[in-house]
């Protein structure tokens, strides 16, 4: 099985990166392979342009940036998004990528007097998020519940695609969080293919 791994955060070095390293690693210690997509450092271009809206609206083509990478997410049998959480959602590049690569057409079948059709019922996802606040700011403010009804349900059920997992990490004890945190990423990743609700169906 093989799992794609798409992250956005401009430092290497920082704990998301060191999170989506964690969870490849669980995936291959589990005998399965993963690739890492880092949107920053391959230049990713967010921005829906023209382009993407006429292929939205099927007067053109698919660009073919957009091709390639719906390419790599139909070679793969699940989908892990790794992000910090900026201003309670993802970064604008992880959410430009999203724009442009779900596209009409291939993420979902939306054509007048047809309704729409769900078309990545095969793509289980993961989402794990990493968060600045404590849990008590997330449920006092009911930011979490927000962030599932607008990512899980807003996009991704649209599309038909099983949210498998909502990860949340955020800061606990000082001394032990990040280790806490890369834990918790290779378990995911070693047991991603474990439960029938992650693989893609047949």
């Amino acid at each position: 099985m093989h799992a794609l791994i798409v992250l956005s955060h401009p430092d290497p070095g920082s704990l998301t990166h060191a999170v989506a390293a964690r969870i490849a690693d669980g995936v291959v210690a589990a005998g399965h392979t993963a690739t890492r997509a880092d949107l920053a450092a391959e230049g990713f271009d967010p921005r829906f342009s023209d382009a993407d809206l006429a292929a939205h609206r099927g007067r053109t083509a698919i660009p073919d940036d957009i091709l390639a990478e719906q390419r790599r997410i139909d070679q793969a049998d699940a989908l892990i998004l790794v992000y910090p959480v900026y201003w309670w959602s993802m970064p604008g590049l992880l959410k430009g990528w999203i724009d442009r690569v779900f596209s009409n057409g291939w993420a979902y079948d939306d054509r007048p007097g047809d309704g729409i059709r769900k078309l990545l019922g095969r793509l289980p996802v993961h989402l794990v998020a990493l968060g600045g606040a404590d849990l008590r700011t997330y449920a006092r403010h009911g930011y979490f519940g927000a962030m599932r009804t607008q990512i899980d349900h807003g996009i991704f059920d649209y599309c038909g695609a099983p949210v498998a997992t909502t990860e949340l990490m955020v800061d606990t004890d000082p001394g032990e969080t990040a280790a806490a945190h890369l834990d918790t990423a290779h378990a995911l990743g070693r047991h991603l293919f474990n439960d029938a609700r992650t693989t893609r169906a047949a």
